[in-house]
């Protein structure tokens, strides 16, 4: 027997792969709901879209059912009866539908994550009046009509049985019961009804099966002592009934309205009962189970919200005859995926670290040999470095491959966002994506959900005018997003542009002086060609800043920027920005393929020892001194048509300057085209592959530090934090003579 502590865990690795599940087939359904919007107001809609959408949701409804979230369970019920509809011809997919699908897919999805986070679900009463709205309306049933003609199959032992009862005077009889949700509500399910048969006479028969307007019922045949005696209390008007003739087996041969159907003999079954939606295994066959199996899906079946639909099939399913074993999943095969948790292929990546540390151990030993070690083993021993070199870096590239996943994951979800504003605004939008295929880490891909989701509201809310603005400016009536992906060596671009009004400078720097982010003196002469963009950008992307009055649904608030800014520069990655009035706003995101191992420059700072990713280096320049040009206690550089500021990484952490004004500057141009900086240090190491290791305690973290590494020679080296040094304040610059060692 399990202990509690055993059940506990099962119970939560089961949560574990249910959320995955779910994860994935919500991906099916954004996937074909984009795809189903073109088949709007269509006489037919490609039936390959609905099934994938059907397969989801009853995927979802069913394990929903299983772990106990009902509002994901009624609502991806109510969500695939509506598409049944769809399916069946029964109704025409009209806008009103597919923003009900859309926006029940949204709630789903927080329905799901309310559950894992523990936190209140959604309401889903409106939208599920919403897609009940959308549905045909349903034809009341009348008790004790006449059951439609339908072939039931029995074994012949069944025969022979109840041909000994009509023997012994008894009356045969075919009763049929149709579960629904408002029954499920008042106790009274399949189990109810079946003790209530028992009372009565001796149950011979019980199976479920779908009538033709796919709706599941149960076929009852039951012997009773006379022909009209029916105590069945409250449940008799639930209840269709008719006497049941039992036909010779020629006679059935020749017949065509036949009702009865004998079945080769075969292994003995029990009795089909309805099950949680999403796990009756066959129509009209019965399902082979233990006792105690059977009691527990029998309780299930009281408890389901929507008994009346459990069991759905897609098209290729609605035959006679159909395989118990058949799989309805839409997504893989279980001979050619496997799902690895996150953290798995974490300590994966850290192992492949370890090992990268201990090749540049190998290495610097094989650099302090003796000149007296043979020169043909020295050799040997380098080509073995060399190898290993090679193999372990072919190593790191297939763990990393492991772990990206297309960018498309958080690309899809924007199209739901800018649909929403579309709604809320009035605003006409088209959005284009492309390079969706584009791969990325699963860490940076979850991180950079919020950013994007931020930079694409204000797409639309700030730039994306009306449609009546856009028409007397010249502009098409349909505005324009592009998000766009791609990769450039160890970085993925992210772009994300538009073709609204653009971003006013003057009102951001009167806003800007408003609320004290400039200085009185420094703001007087609101000049737009004063300021670059990079400048803008800071100031956009100031906490509580925005241009907006009064904060609306969309945006407003002043934090959505800074969420962009703070979450990319974590990533390692850097922001860049255009805009141009009246034309549109272009922003651009780059960032690391991946975190966890890296090239990077190493640079000796005062004895001290540091880091540089290699992904934000520019270039390495020596210059003169006389070359420094001082501008209010600060030295910038001019090189290559561009000016940049200076900054000692000696003076940055409080290190002894060490260098002669007599010998040249090394300077490491850090940052991009549009914003760079050059850190002046004493000389460099070499280019060395690293292992990130970041710094998690509170006491150890440093601005402009971002984590820490081990080189091959034991050495602790810590990895610098570009961006922070890029836009911490310069220190005020103390004559040279009190650093210069003259020495």
């Amino acid at each position: 027997m399990s202990s509690p502590t055993e059940s506990n865990n099962f119970f939560n690795e089961f949560l574990d792969d249910y959320f995955a599940e779910c994860e994935e087939h919500l991906a099916v359904v954004r996937r074909e709901l984009l795809a189903l919007e073109s088949c709007m107001n269509q006489p037919q809609i490609e039936g390959s879209i609905l099934n994938e959408l059907f397969r989801s949701f009853h995927s979802i409804k069913g394990l929903s059912a299983m772990v106990g979230v009902r509002e994901a369970e009624k609502l991806a019920h109510q969500m695939e009866s509506y598409l049944r509809s769809l399916r069946d011809g029964q109704t025409s997919l009209k806008p009103e539908g597919f923003d009900a699908l859309m926006s029940g897919t949204q709630i789903l999805e927080r329905a799901i994550g309310a559950y894992r986070t523990k936190e209140d679900p959604p309401d889903i009463d409106e939208i599920i009046s919403q897609l009940e709205a959308c549905n045909p309306p349903v034809v009341a049933k009348t008790p004790n009509a006449a059951i439609t003609p339908c072939e039931i199959k029995l074994k012949p032992e069944q025969i022979k049985r109840m041909e000994a009862l009509v023997s012994e005077g008894k009356q045969i009889w075919h009763f049929v019961f149709t579960p629904s949700t408002e029954l499920s509500k008042q106790g009274i399910g399949v189990n109810a009804i079946r003790e209530q048969l028992q009372a009565i006479g001796e149950l011979i028969h019980v199976a479920p099966r779908l009538n033709a307007n796919q709706k599941i019922l149960f076929d009852f045949i039951l012997a009773t002592q006379s022909a009209e005696n029916h105590d069945l209390g409250s449940e008799l008007k639930y209840l269709s009934w008719e006497p049941y003739q039992i036909p010779s087996p020629v006679s059935e041969a020749n017949s065509g309205s036949s009702n009865l159907k004998v079945e080769p003999p075969r292994e003995p079954e029990a009795p089909a009962t309805a099950e949680a939606p999403g796990e009756v295994e066959a129509i009209g066959t019965v399902v082979n189970r233990t006792e105690s199996e059977r009691k527990e899906s029998e309780e299930r079946t009281e408890t389901a919200p929507a008994p009346a639909e459990v069991l759905e099939t897609s098209e290729a399913e609605t035959s006679n005859n159909i395989s118990p074993a058949k799989s309805t999943s839409p997504l893989i095969s279980g001979s050619n995926l496997v799902r690895v948790d996150l953290p798995k292929l974490d300590e994966l990546m850290r192992m492949v670290g370890e090992l990268v540390i201990t090749r540049a151990r190998l290495e610097e030993n094989l650099k302090n040999l003796p000149p007296s070690f043979p020169a043909a083993r020295r050799r040997t021993l380098q080509e073995i470095n060399l190898t290993l070199e090679r193999q372990l870096r072919d190593l790191r590239q297939g763990v990393m491959q492991v772990r990206l996943v297309p960018i498309a994951e958080i690309f899809a979800r924007m199209q739901f966002v800018v649909r929403d504003l579309m709604r809320l605004t009035g605003k006409q939008v088209a959005l284009e994506i492309s390079g969706a295929e584009t791969e990325i880490d699963k860490f940076v891909v979850e991180r950079m959900m919020d950013p994007l989701l931020h930079l694409v509201r204000n797409a639309v809310s700030h730039g994306i005018e009306l449609t009546e603005e856009r028409l007397k400016a010249g502009k098409s009536a349909m505005g324009a997003i592009a998000l766009r992906a791609s990769t450039a060596g160890e970085m993925v671009i992210i772009e994300i542009e538009d073709d609204g009004q653009g971003v006013d400078i003057y009102r951001v720097l009167k806003r800007a002086k408003q609320q004290g982010l400039l200085s009185d003196s420094v703001s007087e002469n609101n000049d737009p060609d004063n300021y670059d963009s990079q400048t803008i950008l800071d100031l956009l992307c100031s906490s509580g800043f925005s241009t907006k009055e009064e904060a609306d649904l969309a945006s407003g608030r002043g934090v959505g920027m800074a969420i962009v800014k703070n979450t990319v520069q974590e990533l390692g990655g850097c922001v860049k920005f255009t805009t141009k009035k009246g034309k549109g706003s272009h922003f651009i995101i780059d960032l690391p393929l991946t975190l966890a191992i890296t090239d990077a420059l190493i640079v000796e700072v005062s004895g001290q020892t540091f880091a540089i990713p290699e992904s934000s280096i520019q270039e390495v320049l020596s210059i003169e001194h006389k070359r420094i040009i001082r501008l209010e206690d600060q030295e910038i550089i001019s090189y290559r048509g561009h000016v940049f500021p200076l900054r000692y990484l000696a003076r940055l952490f409080n290190c002894v300057v060490t260098t002669d004004e007599s010998e040249k500057l090394t300077i490491v141009v850090i940052g991009n085209s549009v914003n760079s900086t050059g850190l002046v240090v004493n000389r460099i190491l070499g280019l060395r592959e690293i292992v990130v290791r970041p710094l998690t305690d509170p006491f150890l973290q440093s601005p402009g530090i971002a984590g820490a590494t081990e080189l091959g020679d034991g050495r602790v080296v810590l990895i610098l934090d570009v961006s922070t040094l890029m836009s911490s304040k310069i220190p005020k610059i103390v004559k040279p003579q009190q650093f210069i060692n003259s020495g």
